[in-house]
């Protein structure tokens, strides 16, 4: 089997060695090794600390290849030490030290939020949660997607941004006569691209690949849109036998075809909390590895799938709304379109499944 040891400058001296590990162990470090050196550029003189969990065959797998990687990081097996021992872990730590968390749930430390404890200390983070919602070939996407390509990323991710930034309008054509219209401008637009230069954090939960927006006066969205997955009220996803259309006038959803049971409860719920279902992200996910027919069943990991998904409901800690106090609203309900063609300003920048900027 291959693991990467780190050398003078990086982590991504590959030796073989014989061991019992599994060929997804085996292309899991690799992929790894990639985004150590490319998106947290972590050299063997950076401390790391790894806390892990081994309740799911993914968080086994992502666990044994971490540790492959870096054979000189501290290692803590959450559940089988004190809270307190992964605390003074943390705080032993230095600024832009790494941390790496591996979760087949999403660990609890007592009151601590742990992520943003993390970078209010300056730590680099890698976070992979819900690792127990993914099972089976489900795996193997997973651990495509953790596949690192720094020009696709960056150079993809950077071009759909300046489109974005500078379009009056953009059209999601999702088949069968739907069209989504994005009536006016869009918000600057945000990376999710593993290129950390200009941001204040380095990290966030892996895979990656997205760049995300909305519309500026959300009333400007209006048209049909369909949808083929959507997340339920457990965060996963859920595939309707057929694809539901959504109707919107003036931001909100107001009508629905072809909809189901737990859809209908999906939108009552927002209702509930929310008053109306506003729709407000507008992400264009860009990792390659997941598709409309390669899935996983965490909502949060698909949300990086090649295409377009939505947010439905009134919450969106991203941007800000005159309406809408940050804060208020309860739901972010992501739902994946079925992304035939999207426009902005009349370019294309979509064609047979893959970005075409």
């Amino acid at each position: 089997m291959q693991t990467i040891t780190p050398n003078a400058g990086s982590v991504v001296e590959i030796k073989t060695i014989s061991d019992d590990g599994s060929a997804l162990t085996t292309l899991a470090s690799q992929h790894i090794a990639g985004i150590l050196e490319h998106a947290f550029c972590h050299n063997a003189q950076q401390q790391a600390l790894i806390v892990f969990d081994t309740q799911s065959a993914l968080a086994s797998i992502l666990s044994q290849a971490y540790q492959h990687c870096l054979p000189q990081a501290k290692c803590l097996h959450f559940g089988t030490v004190p809270a307190q021992e992964i605390l003074d872990a943390i705080a032993a730590l230095q600024k832009s030290d790494l941390v790496i968390l591996v979760q087949s749930t999403n660990f609890r430390l007592e009151a601590y939020r742990l992520r943003v404890e993390l970078f209010k200390r300056g730590l680099k983070v890698i976070e992979h949660p819900h690792l127990g919602r993914m099972d089976g070939e489900e795996i193997s996407y997973y651990i495509d997607a953790l596949q690192y390509d720094p020009v696709y990323y960056r150079e993809t991710g950077k071009a759909i941004k300046r489109i974005i930034d500078q379009a009056s309008q953009a059209v999601i054509d999702s088949g069968d006569g739907a069209q989504l219209v994005f009536g006016g401008g869009l918000e600057p637009a945000k990376l999710n691209v593993g290129d950390y230069s200009e941001m204040a954090n380095v990290g966030g939960q892996f895979p990656i690949g997205e760049v995300f927006t909305e519309s500026v006066r959300l009333e400007d969205v209006n048209g049909k849109v369909r949808i083929f997955i959507f997340g339920d009220t457990s965060f996963r996803i859920n595939e309707p036998p057929v694809p539901i259309t959504l109707i919107v006038e003036q931001g909100q959803v107001v009508d629905t075809e072809n909809s189901t049971e737990e859809f209908d409860r999906v939108l009552a719920n927002i209702r509930a909390d929310d008053g109306v279902v506003w729709v407000r992200e507008l992400g264009f996910g860009l990792n390659r590895a997941f598709s409309q027919d390669r899935k996983v069943m965490d909502i949060g990991t698909y949300e990086r799938m090649c295409g377009i998904h939505l947010s439905l409901g009134s919450k969106h800690g991203s941007y800000a709304k005159p309406h809408i106090k940050r804060g208020e609203g309860r739901h972010h309900v992501d739902v994946f379109a079925v992304t035939c063609s999207v426009r902005l300003d009349g370019q294309e920048l979509y064609q047979d499944g893959r970005w075409s900027v």
